[in-house]
């Protein structure tokens, strides 16, 4: 088992994207990159703890390689808005992979490289790529939000 670490907007809408897919065992809704130890969410709302929303995927590298982690990963946000996805505004929603190897370090690099030459995208991307620091799982009722709602409920 191995785990990837990915902040692409609201957490509700990122753990949908990766938790059906084959391979992934896992997922868990959390905080991670900021300097406040264990926030909740009305901490996190402020802007103030610096945490990004995420997602902890556990995979099994056996049957989904973290290639195809990533692929989801930029396919399923706009990864040139600074601290934004769509109607959410604020540093808690920037794009960033947290980095748990040196191995996933040097592949989310490279997928972004190529990213950023395919042409695909007219603004610069803006992802960071960072080591990944302590994972602080997010309140219960967050945890597989979209699944606990209506089927047809997104997540902007």
């Amino acid at each position: 088992m191995d785990r990837a670490t990915f902040a692409a907007g609201c957490f509700w809408g990122v753990e949908e994207a990766f938790r059906p897919l084959n391979g992934v065992k896992e997922t868990a809704v959390g905080y991670m990159g900021g300097h406040t130890e264990n926030p909740s969410y009305p901490q996190l709302c402020t802007g103030e703890t610096g945490h990004a929303e995420v997602v902890e995927v556990q995979f099994d590298p056996a049957v989904i390689s973290y290639p195809q982690l990533l692929e989801r990963f930029w396919s399923k946000h706009n990864p040139t808005t600074l601290n934004r996805q769509g109607v959410d505004i604020g540093t808690q929603y920037r794009s960033a992979i947290f980095f748990h190897s040196d191995e996933q370090s040097r592949l989310a690099e490279e997928s972004k490289v190529a990213l950023a030459a395919s042409g695909q995208f007219a603004d610069p991307i803006v992802t960071e790529i960072t080591p990944a620091g302590p994972f602080w799982r997010a309140e219960e009722y967050h945890q597989q939000y979209i699944q606990k709602q209506q089927p047809d409920f997104t997540c902007s």
